[in-house]
């Protein structure tokens, strides 16, 4: 197992350099001007252009550019200044990436328990009731965007009932929050409501968690749910679950145990990319709900052409990416130790 996660580990720095040469080689369509922002550590800078274009070499060939691009990220951490978030771009993913990994833990943990139980159900009791119920859901959930769904739920729960309002906040519990008497200790505003003790302002940001979460979960699950069906049906017919029956196995045990372990490679794939789009920020999610999530703010960055904000947008998303094919390499490796021996 470590002589593994040793090989995949070794092709994580190869990874990472495919990674910047790609979203380098995209800056090169633009002008310096505009490339020289992402060097920057404050908007006072801006009105000096021409010195920064010469200080960074950005009218130089490409390799030196690139060179001094590498340093000023990886050893100064400077990803330039994000003119819509106004502050340095690094500074702009701290503040925004709490929110995201708030919605994240909501949405996720529902996703994998009813996605995997329900499709475990399914193709179990193939053809009967539970196996209809879940195919109308997942092909109802999957047949329209996650956008409609969102303005569904935005229209119905909170213009007609009033129930989840779009934002974080709302304006009495934000006031208090910024007041000063409200400690951050995560930026994750339920965990640290409770930690306050004010059990109004978690309750509060449940109400406005409620929505998006709804939005992700629906769709995602749909999906999750026809894959762990398809890849169950598979492993029930092969020939060492038969075994397990006919040697007198209850079937909780055949299921549990000897069945849903093998079936779970597919679904480690897809969790993991579910979990990282949802960490990278669900940008038409965050938008529709003006959640000030990274994806939001990425979005609204593309829009502003922010440069500098949709460059660290960019690499953030492509770390995690790397990351959760990293952790989708190692659960593969846990479920199913033939992995280990490729």
């Amino acid at each position: 197992m470590a002589t593994y996660i040793g090989r995949r580990l070794v092709l994580l720095p190869i990874v990472a350099f495919g990674v910047t040469v790609l979203i380098f080689a995209l800056l090169q369509f633009l002008a310096p001007e505009m490339r020289a922002a992402a060097f920057i550590t404050n908007p006072n800078q801006l009105n000096a252009l021409p010195a920064i274009i010469q200080k960074y070499g950005l009218d130089k060939p490409v390799h030196i550019q690139y060179v001094n691009w590498l340093r000023e990220v990886f050893l100064r951490g400077n990803l330039g200044w994000s003119q819509t978030a106004r502050q340095p771009v690094r500074q702009a993913i701290g503040s925004f990436f709490p929110a995201t990994l708030e919605l994240t833990m909501y949405s996720f943990i529902p996703i994998m328990i009813i996605g995997v139980w329900l499709g475990t159900a399914a193709a179990v009791h193939r053809d009967k009731a539970i196996d209809h119920v879940s195919r109308v859901f997942s092909i109802s959930f999957r047949s329209l965007p996650s956008f409609v769904w969102g303005l569904l739920i935005l229209m119905i729960l909170y213009g007609r009932l009033n129930w989840f309002p779009p934002g974080r906040l709302s304006l009495e519990q934000d006031l208090f929050v910024r007041s000063g008497q409200f400690h951050f200790y995560t930026h994750v505003m339920t965990i640290d409501a409770l930690l306050n003790g004010e059990l109004w302002i978690f309750l509060d940001a449940v109400r406005h968690l409620a929505g998006p979460v709804l939005t992700l979960t629906m769709i995602s699950i749909a999906l999750l749910v026809r894959i762990t069906r398809s890849s169950m049906l598979e492993v029930l017919r092969q020939d060492y679950v038969r075994t397990a029956r006919a040697k007198g196995l209850d079937e909780p045990v055949v299921i549990n145990v000897h069945a849903r372990k093998n079936a779970l490679i597919p679904v480690i794939t897809l969790s993991s990319l579910t979990f990282v789009g949802l960490l990278g920020g669900v940008v038409i999610t965050e938008t529709i709900f003006n959640f000030p999530g990274i994806g939001r703010w990425g979005a609204f960055a593309a829009n502003q052409l922010d440069i500098p904000g949709v460059t660290g947008f960019a690499m953030f998303v492509a770390a995690l990416t790397v990351l959760g094919n990293l952790a989708a390499d190692i659960l593969y490796a846990y479920f199913d130790p033939r992995v280990r021996l490729q």
